[in-house]
């Protein structure tokens, strides 16, 4: 087995075992946890593969057909990055549904559909060419269709109708965008097309077409991730899934979006010239997006954090929440999206954006996780029956608050880095707008967040949380994802380090076509 598809065949697997295995429940439990462990070390050992690697890219061509014409699948740092953010709160939050969610529910299909959504991000993370690109997002969404209507009820239900309908509208466009992509530049594979964009004239391709093409994708990337204009479907969502199904929706899934904007983006579109001015823009494609990804990140920035402040139960308030920090991640990617090529600052841009990315996915999760426990514990969320939960549950109300502590972006924790990284690349932009935006977001996060710990865990404990107890479990998982928070803030140079390395991968466009052009493949 080749080590590049090691993680999506372990996915895969676990998938099918907890599927037969569905009438022996503890067994099923037991082989689903294992096999998240076991996706968790391929994933460590692929990172090492690439880590070792003289260039830095591992490719996999399918059956040795090799690229343009095969089916690629490329490990790089940018791509095992986002791999290694997607094992951590993975696990996390398939420990904590071990026993958060019902017998029955687990022996159905909560297993089995939950280690899909993993195939579909993995695959998402690692395939080299759109098509498969847009298969992977389909196998990721349909098992989170599912999982958002898990419950079965009128809520449940409505929410999952609006999340299946406005995704399918954007799958529709996005298989149209990548239907007129293959007519127009002639191929699918992501390295192949760079190539034929960087030289237009020779593989006579029509770059106004493509620019359009590229358009229609960024809005399909922004649905998915939740940003402005596009959030409908995020609070409801939210809301509506268990809740460690809302903690992977928040931490790793909406990253699969923004992991496409990198790599599309950055990588692939980056080597096109636009082919006139367009609206006074000239340059690259990359920053014909650059205004348009900052206008997407300040209208998430000021809707999420504007819209969480007026959130009566702490679900929605963290709905909200995860609309106004994925604008924190858009807005360092636009800052260099609008920087010269080999520029210092769009390195900058794009490594602020993995750290945020890392950040936002651990402490959203022990967010969701720890309002997860609270539901199941009290049978509510909102405010007005909550209160006291730091005298009740100090530990499982400390998690909440080093949570909460890494959103705002208190020293050491790793939310710090990410915050500073970003308002690093706006003073290297010399944009006072995007420092204006930055800060007020961050006011806004600290107000919300302050409302929701007032609210929900300070003061006297209310009449339900006095007589409350907590799972031993959910605080453990609480604690795990608080420790790793920490963690990563006390030893920031390693994680620093990974994603200035892949930063600089997810902006070489050359090098990337050049590791998958070249290799001749290995397959079986």
């Amino acid at each position: 087995m080749d080590l590049v598809v090691a993680p999506l065949l372990v996915a895969l697997f676990a998938a099918v075992a907890t599927l037969a295995l569905r009438s022996r429940l503890r067994l099923q439990r037991a082989v689903s946890v294992l096999g998240s462990l076991a996706y968790g070390a391929t994933v460590v050992a692929l990172a090492m593969a690439v880590a070792a690697d003289a260039d830095g890219y591992i490719v996999y061509q399918l059956s040795s057909w090799r690229a343009p014409f095969g089916i690629s699948f490329v490990a790089d740092p940018l791509s095992v990055f986002m791999l290694g953010l997607t094992a951590v709160v993975t696990l996390a939050a398939l420990v904590f549904a071990v026993r958060s969610v019902n017998d029955v529910g687990q022996r159905l299909s909560f297993h089995p559909l939950y280690h899909l959504m993993v195939v579909g991000i993995t695959g998402s993370f690692l395939t080299g060419d759109v098509f498969n690109l847009f298969v992977w997002f389909e196998v990721m969404l349909m098992s989170s269709y599912v999982l958002v209507v898990f419950y079965s009820g009128p809520e449940q239900t409505r929410a999952a109708l609006h999340y299946a309908f406005l995704n399918l509208v954007g799958s529709a466009v996005m298989l149209l965008a990548i239907g007129g992509l293959y007519a127009t530049t002639g191929t699918l594979n992501m390295a192949d097309m760079a190539r034929r964009l960087a030289n237009a004239g020779q593989f006579n391709v029509d770059l106004a077409a493509v620019l359009g093409l590229s358009a229609m994708l960024l809005s399909v990337f922004a649905l998915k991730s939740g940003i402005v204009p596009f959030q409908f479907w995020v609070p409801d969502a939210y809301r509506a899934a268990p809740s460690p199904v809302t903690a992977v929706l928040a931490g790793v899934v909406k990253k699969v979006g923004i992991y496409a904007i990198v790599r599309l983006y950055f990588t692939i579109f980056a080597a096109a010239e636009l082919p006139r001015a367009v609206f006074g823009i000239e340059g690259s494609f990359l920053a014909f997006f650059a205004p348009i990804l900052f206008a997407m990140a300040v209208g998430s920035i000021v809707v999420g954090g504007v819209g969480a402040m007026n959130r009566s139960d702490l679900d929605g308030l963290l709905a909200y929440s995860s609309i106004g920090q994925v604008g924190f991640i858009v807005l360092p990617l636009a800052l260099a999206a609008a920087a010269p090529a080999d520029s210092a600052l769009r390195v900058l841009g794009v490594t602020a954006a993995l750290i945020y990315s890392v950040n936002h996915g651990l402490a959203k999760g022990l967010l969701f996780l720890v309002s997860g426990a609270v539901e199941k514990t009290l049978g509510t969320v909102t405010f007005d029956y909550l209160g006291g939960i730091s005298e009740r549950e100090p530990v499982l109300a400390g998690s909440f608050f080093v949570g909460a502590l890494a959103l705002i972006g208190i020293p050491p924790l790793s939310g710090f880095f990410g915050k500073l990284l970003v308002f690093d690349a706006a003073v290297e932009a010399e944009s006072a707008l995007a420092l204006a935006v930055a800060l007020g977001g961050a006011i806004l996060t600290i107000a919300y967040l302050s409302l929701a710990w007032n609210r929900g865990f300070w003061g006297a404990p209310s009449p339900g949380v006095e007589e409350s107890s907590v799972d031993s479990l959910f605080v453990v998982v609480a604690v795990a994802l608080a420790v790793s928070i920490v963690v990563l803030g006390i030893g920031f140079e390693p994680l620093y380090a990974a994603a200035e390395r892949a930063a600089r991968v997810g902006t070489d466009t050359g090098a990337y076509v050049d590791a998958v052009l070249r290799s001749g493949g290995g397959g079986a």
